[in-house]
């Protein structure tokens, strides 16, 4: 039987070093694994607290509302009020989805079809690329990186794009590049759309895991950018809940409605006790955020200086809980799998190879920082004999 999109789904490249991780643990060596980007911190104690009081009450067993609970989305604009100064309203203009993934995929089905396409930077996180392809779109990459102009680089695919675009989606801090973005770009990006008559999607999930004094844009700081934009949050890093699934789409009040209309033929929403423990969380710990981003700039500044000293060097980046680190010179021939292989073989330590994240990262290696920096100081000193070797 063939089964339709997933059949035409690639191979998920980032699984294979996974995979190995595993293979190579089991014979008993104790690999580091910086490669899955799943963060280890603890979810704030006031979160399990509430969401253990929140499920004793049988009330909170039914359906919920697949749009999230008024306090929810109430919470989550006061956020966006306090965090960056943006005025949001929660009935109109914030839903609830089940983590940022899901809320992006099904924005795809909302928002594109066979015939149409999208904008998307090379490399990027996987599902950038394959949800708008999943809702039978296709994808025109614009090439992202150190040495490369990205908005002209917008401009240049948009031009030679066909069909013409109706989407772009964008992501700073990014992931995997780690490169970051100011004010005056996302206004320079609001104008394109508004020229072009695109819709912006801004995944912001890393909006709070800044480094060095930065702090990132949401694309809704820009005056009338709700006019051409929605911008995606989530409370998987800033607030250490990964597995809660808890995010938003907030910002356009149209496709806020376009997207509201099909979840609710789709979920019932997340678990009730989750929304109101999110709730409390948002609303009660609005230092959080930091907190968690003061751990991950520890954890890059041991894992940067370490390799830097053995040799290995590159700039910090100033954003999200990845470190994007070119292959040394003498490695580069292999490509960044045979590159991670060898890593996990030799070394004991697991990244992600650039290639899973698009042709255009296959001369890169991710770190994901998710290890305490004991573990991260064991895999410098792995790495630095291997470089040596």
């Amino acid at each position: 039987m063939d089964f339709r999109r997933v059949d035409n789904l690639p191979p998920y490249v980032l699984a294979v070093i996974r995979e190995l991780t595993l293979e190579l643990r089991r014979g008993g060596a104790d690999v580091v694994d910086l490669g899955f980007g799943n963060p280890d911190l603890p979810s704030p104690e006031l979160a399990v607290e509430k969401l253990t009081e929140a499920a004793r009450n049988p009330r909170n067993h039914r359906y919920s509302a697949s749009k999230g609970i008024p306090n929810l989305r109430l919470a989550a604009a006061t956020l966006y009020k306090r965090q960056f100064d943006v005025d949001l309203d929660p009935d109109t203009q914030v839903l609830n989805t089940i983590g940022a993934k899901e809320g992006l995929s099904h924005l795809m089905w909302v928002l594109l079809e066979p015939g149409d396409s999208a904008l998307v930077p090379s490399p990027s996180y996987p599902i950038h690329i394959h949800a708008p392809i999943l809702a039978g779109a296709s994808v025109t990459r614009v090439p992202m990186g150190a040495d490369e102009d990205l908005f002209a680089n917008l401009e240049e695919a948009w031009e030679r794009a066909q069909p013409k675009p109706r989407v772009v989606i964008l992501s700073f801090p990014h992931n995997p590049t780690t490169a970051t973005v100011d004010l005056a770009f996302m206004k320079r990006v609001v104008d394109f759309a508004r020229e072009h008559e695109l819709l912006v999607v801004h995944d912001f999930a890393y909006a709070d895991l800044v480094f060095d004094g930065y702090k990132a844009p949401s694309i809704l700081q820009v005056p009338g950018a709700d006019e051409v934009a929605v911008e995606l949050y989530t409370l998987t890093k800033s607030f250490s809940m990964a597995g809660w699934r808890v995010g938003f789409v907030v910002g356009n009040a149209a496709v806020v409605a376009a997207l509201a209309r099909l979840k609710s033929w789709l979920d019932y929403g997340t678990f009730q006790p989750i929304q109101i423990a999110a709730t409390v969380t948002m609303n009660e710990l609005p230092d959080y955020p930091r907190e968690a981003s003061a751990v991950y700039e520890s954890r890059r500044d041991s894992l940067c200086d370490g390799l830097d000293r053995a040799g290995w060097s590159f700039p910090k980046p100033k954003g999200s809980m990845f470190v994007w680190a070119p292959i040394p010179e003498r490695f580069r021939s292999l490509g960044s799998l045979a590159f991670a292989e060898r890593l996990a073989r030799e070394a004991s330590v697991a990244v992600s190879p650039g290639v899973g994240f698009g042709a255009d990262g296959d001369g890169f290696v991710r770190f994901a920082l998710v290890e305490n920096e004991q573990r991260i100081g064991q895999a410098v000193r792995s790495i630095r004999s291997f470089l040596a070797g």
